[in-house]
């Protein structure tokens, strides 16, 4: 797959790198977009309201393994990288398999790093030090009510 938007650590960091001395700002946010549904879409074109150039970092199939369970992902990486670089709000995915993106923050440096809904200030976000150790920001967003991931593969089950 040789999708111009689908980045490599050492691309990115040159990429941004550029776009900062353009003074643009930069948003993180990550996760397993497992299964894109409205509720992705929609945040993803908020994330990219907060500012100039949105990097959205997807969980490898392994990671999503770890952290959602043996019958995860439905869709592999591949896939879910494809899906995704059609959504105009992104301009730059990057793939990692590590269980956090912490490594990514550390060499990205984002000025704002955003979560979804279902994080609040008091629980622990991922990165939230790391950003904030250099003047960023974190943002967290609203949030798309009954719909999610695990509700539509339990919705599923139920349907068969």
């Amino acid at each position: 797959m040789n999708i111009l938007n689908i980045v490599s650590i050492d691309e990115l960091s040159k990429i941004v790198s550029l776009h900062k001395n353009e003074g643009k700002s930069i948003i993180f946010t990550n996760g397993c977009f497992d299964i894109i549904h409205v509720g992705h879409v929609r945040y993803l074109k908020e994330a990219k309201s907060k500012g100039d150039i949105l990097i959205l970092a997807v969980n490898g199939d392994q990671s999503i393994k770890r952290l959602k369970g043996k019958s995860r992902p439905i869709n592999c990486l591949e896939y879910r990288l494809e899906v995704l670089s059609g959504l105009s709000s992104i301009d730059y995915l990057i793939s990692f398999d590590e269980d956090t993106p912490e490594e990514l923050l550390k060499i990205i440096k984002p000025d704002i790093l955003v979560k979804g809904g279902d994080y609040s200030h008091s629980n622990h976000i991922v990165g939230k030090d790391i950003v904030e150790s250099y003047g960023g920001s974190v943002c967290l967003l609203s949030q798309v009510k009954g719909i999610s991931t695990s509700a539509i593969i339990e919705k599923s089950k139920v349907s068969k």
